[in-house]
């Protein structure tokens, strides 16, 4: 009887293995799973197996496992063992691919890579190579950075590869490669002949490149050999964003393309948003829809074009010539301004909870209330905001043909409480400063003019039109409150001295996860309309509206 309880008892300690891990049986019958870890104290005291049971561990990575994971795949990778560095990474398979193609398409030999001081997870590191193709050569250098994340299923930690890790400008699909280009180099002009650079314009790369995408095997150039980020295809619908010179081995031949961009104005705008982390800002003419500067304090994406942010109240020129149309609201007349309005479900309510008692639609507006906009919610049809958006402003139709790649604006249809936080330029509205500055020059001329940066006698484009205009009531209403934001509103303070030909609209754009606002500004001053986002910036007045009324008064 002893026996046989000794060795029921000797069956119940035995360890269970699950899924070809080890786990330990609780005295409750419940099981926690171990990762079983090749080698160490076990392998060399002779147990039964080869392997030390540890818990597998959960958690961001510690500073030593994020110094070894970097250390050993920028080693391998600088010698390279391929197969070794992608081994270090999350997905070995895109690493893999990857890093061969740096070697054989880009040919990138004799690679140094030197890590930096790591930040948390991430650990910058510089690159130093040589790109060598047809018996030409020259150095290649930039800075990138990597992440060390741990994988869930044994707690390894690993570099989480993504292509930016081999070059920051690269994104998901896009190739390094060395080669003739595809596309011929362009010189690109201003307005009065004057060359556009990234040395004196360091906010125009990616538009230099849009031009040489579109107009470079046009313009009568020959291609040179570079290594150059091919990008992926782009999808239906989408622009496609233009490739990328990183080293130019030979020069090519340049073709010439004019564009409509201001010396002065553009030097104003580089300067403005580089005071700003994450700003953008354009400047148009409303009269031709020229687009005379274009500038990002980011210089890797372009913002200003092709960006896709909640415009916050700035939409509220939209919402405004819809409640004028339908007779909603009238610049002079009362209108509601409470603290809260429901909608849908959804507690809207004003900057501060402020209200605005027996006020006029115009003083409303002056003060950015959201609850006079969201009050006309019912009365409204769920497509009414997208077809004004469209019929009148031209924006959300995907149709504008600028000259480089760009973001026409979206205004979904939407329902319920999501079509009321459109109103105030919220919810699933998106714009870019090119689209606000479009809207602000429609609402001071009452027509549509398509921007463009390229004129469109240089390639008989079409530009995109609008399929009605404005009401003349609607155009003079509009431009009354707009008028009088700029001198009693929100805005009055960056417009300060600018009258009495201006209007403007202030905005500021809740996103989540981000402790302070965007801060939105679009304005015109006579024939020059502009428009400013400052990303995280607060109040769009205090943010984005110096640099907008600063390139206002360059341009007076």
């Amino acid at each position: 009887m002893g026996k046989r309880r000794r060795a029921a008892e000797r069956r119940k300690s035995r360890p269970l293995v699950v899924g070809g891990l080890i786990a330990v049986v609780g005295v409750a019958g419940a099981f926690g799973v171990y990762s079983l870890l090749g080698g160490g104290a076990a392998a060399d005291d002779g147990k039964a197996f080869r392997g030390v049971l540890k818990p597998a561990k959960t958690g961001p990575p510690s500073a030593s496992e994020v110094r070894t994971t970097a250390a050993a795949f920028l080693t391998a990778w600088q010698q390279g063992q391929v197969a070794k560095a992608s081994a270090v990474t999350d997905d070995s398979a895109a690493a893999t691919q990857a890093l061969t193609g740096y070697g054989k398409d880009a040919h990138i030999t004799g690679v140094t890579l030197t890590r930096g001081t790591p930040s948390g997870a991430s650990v910058p590191f510089s690159v130093k190579a040589t790109v060598s193709y047809q018996g030409r050569s020259k150095p290649l250098a930039y800075d990138s950075k990597l992440t060390v994340v741990r994988r869930a299923k044994d707690g390894l930690p690993l570099v989480r590869w993504q292509p930016s890790v081999m070059h920051p400008d690269m994104a998901e699909g896009d190739r390094l490669v060395t080669g003739e280009a595809g596309t011929p180099p362009i010189k690109a002009l201003d307005r009065d002949g004057g060359e556009l650079t990234t040395a004196k314009y360091p906010s125009l790369g990616t538009v230099l490149d849009g031009l040489r995408e579109k107009y470079g095997k046009k313009a009568g150039g020959k291609a040179g050999i570079e290594l150059r980020i091919v990008r992926k295809a782009a999808a239906k619908g989408s622009q496609k964003v233009p490739d990328k010179t990183l080293v130019t081995l030979s020069e090519g031949t340049p073709g010439t393309v004019k564009t409509t961009l201001s010396p002065t104005l553009q030097a104003k705008a580089e300067q403005q948003v580089s005071q700003k982390d994450k700003a953008s800002a354009v400047v148009m003419r409303p009269s031709t829809g020229e687009i005379l500067a274009v500038a990002n304090s980011s210089h890797g994406f372009n913002a200003a074009f092709q960006g896709s942010l909640a415009p916050g109240s700035t939409m509220k020129i939209v919402t405004s010539t819809l409640l004028f149309e339908k007779g909603l609201a009238h610049a002079d007349k009362p209108h509601p301004c409470p603290k809260y309005v429901t909608y849908g479900g959804w507690k809207f309510q004003n900057d501060d909870k402020f209200e605005i008692k027996n006020g006029t639609f115009k003083a409303s507006f002056a003060a950015s209330c959201n609850t006079a906009f969201i009050s006309q919610a019912e009365k409204l049809k769920n497509d009414d905001l997208t077809k004004i958006a469209q019929q009148i402003y031209g924006l959300s139709m995907n149709n504008w043909a600028i000259g480089v790649p760009s973001f026409d604006g979206a205004v979904p249809v939407q329902n319920a409480a999501q079509m009321a936080a459109s109103l105030i330029g919220q919810g699933s509205v998106r714009m870019n400063p090119l689209n606000m500055a479009s809207v602000v020059a429609t609402a001071k001329t009452g027509v549509f003019h398509q921007p463009y940066l390229v004129s469109p006698s240089v390639d008989d484009r079409s530009l995109a039109k609008a399929t009605r205009t404005m009401s003349a009531s609607t155009q003079a209403q509009l431009k009354e409150v707009l008028q009088y934001t700029a001198a009693a509103g929100t805005a009055a303070k960056a417009m300060a001295g600018l009258g009495p030909d201006y209007g403007a609209k202030t905005g500021s754009a809740e996103v989540d996860g981000q402790e302070q606002p965007n801060g939105w500004f679009t304005a015109w001053k006579g024939d020059l309309a502009a428009a400013g986002v400052v990303q995280q910036g607060g109040h769009g007045g205090d943010s984005a509206g110096p640099i907008v009324a600063s390139l206002l008064r360059a341009g007076s």
